[in-house]
């Protein structure tokens, strides 16, 4: 097994951060012609056609046993996240989406000892609490830099990175003897079917496709998204959590909202004070719960 802090996985952390940095951005662009359900589902489906041959070339290596847990995988670790975040996106900036991703650590955290038998010292419970105070102060903050509203769909960025630090611990725990492109591959391809059945048969995807102003841009924009983002981008984020622990593997979302928050301000996004005060609590939460952690 590699060394949590060998070249190598810092090398992985850094090409994931860039990655999903630019997912924020990426789905703010496809949301500008889809609804949210339409890019979620036509991202997880993107994939799960991209990953279909590897898929069906790693299904020998897998038991009848493994079959339940990776499509729970899939669910957990890529389909319901992947709504939450494109409905969450409608409604506050890419910017702000990616800053709140920074929870996922903690909440790696409390899924494990929730969970997963897993123990951390009370100085970690200290870093879960700023943590949470830095993204109700995200949350706070509005556009003009007043603290004067509370932005609920910002909740559905918090729960979504509940779901990945649920997910984390789980490969580690129940499906650690499989490899990383094995998991990836079968699991977003097992939940593939499901996007495509509420794409095709609960929404109007294919009529705006062809219709719709820069729908066909979008569109594009969405596949770049389920290529880099879910095919390529979880089975390295996999191979990352075999090589070390979920808890470092979650520590890419230290660096992501230093990208997000630079294509956010590219494409014209605004941040004030609050935000940044949100994100240094996040960042400050997260260093010291993984710190102190055991």
């Amino acid at each position: 097994m590699e060394n949590k802090n060998s070249p190598l996985s810092i090398i992985l952390l850094l090409i994931l951060a860039l990655i999903w940095g630019t997912s924020f951005i990426l789905m703010k662009k496809g949301l500008v012609v889809f609804s949210p359900g339409e890019v979620a589902a036509l991202r997880v489906t993107i994939a799960g056609i991209i990953l279909l041959p590897l898929a069906l070339m790693k299904w020998k290596e897998i038991k009848s046993t493994h079959t339940g847990k990776l499509f729970l995988s899939g669910l957990m670790g890529v389909f319901i996240p992947a709504f939450l975040f494109t409905s969450a996106q409608r409604h506050i900036d890419s910017s702000v989406a990616g800053i709140l991703n920074t929870l996922s650590p903690l909440w790696t955290m409390i899924m494990g000892a929730a969970f997963f038998s897993l123990t951390f010292k009370r100085a970690a419970i200290t870093g879960i609490l700023i943590g949470l105070a830095g993204t109700i102060m995200l949350m706070l903050s509005r556009s003009g830099g007043h603290i004067t509203g509370f932005n609920l769909y910002g909740l559905l960025i918090v729960v979504a990175c509940a779901f990945y630090g649920w997910n984390l611990n789980y490969i580690k725990s129940n499906i650690a003897d499989l490899r990383s492109l094995t998991i990836t591959s079968i699991s977003v391809a097992l939940v593939a079917p499901l996007g495509a059945v509420y794409l095709f048969g609960f929404t109007d995807f294919t009529e705006k496709l062809f219709t719709a102003p820069g729908a066909w841009k979008a569109f594009g924009f969405i596949a770049l998204l389920a290529l880099m983002s879910t095919a390529i981008a979880v089975s390295l984020f996999n191979k990352l959590v075999k090589m070390t622990t979920p808890l470092f593997a979650s520590s890419v979302t230290y660096i992501m909202p230093i990208v997000s928050v630079m294509w956010g301000v590219v494409d014209g996004e605004k941040l004030f004070v609050g935000h940044f005060i949100g994100m240094g609590a996040i960042l400050g939460g997260v260093y010291l719960a993984n710190k102190k952690s055991n």
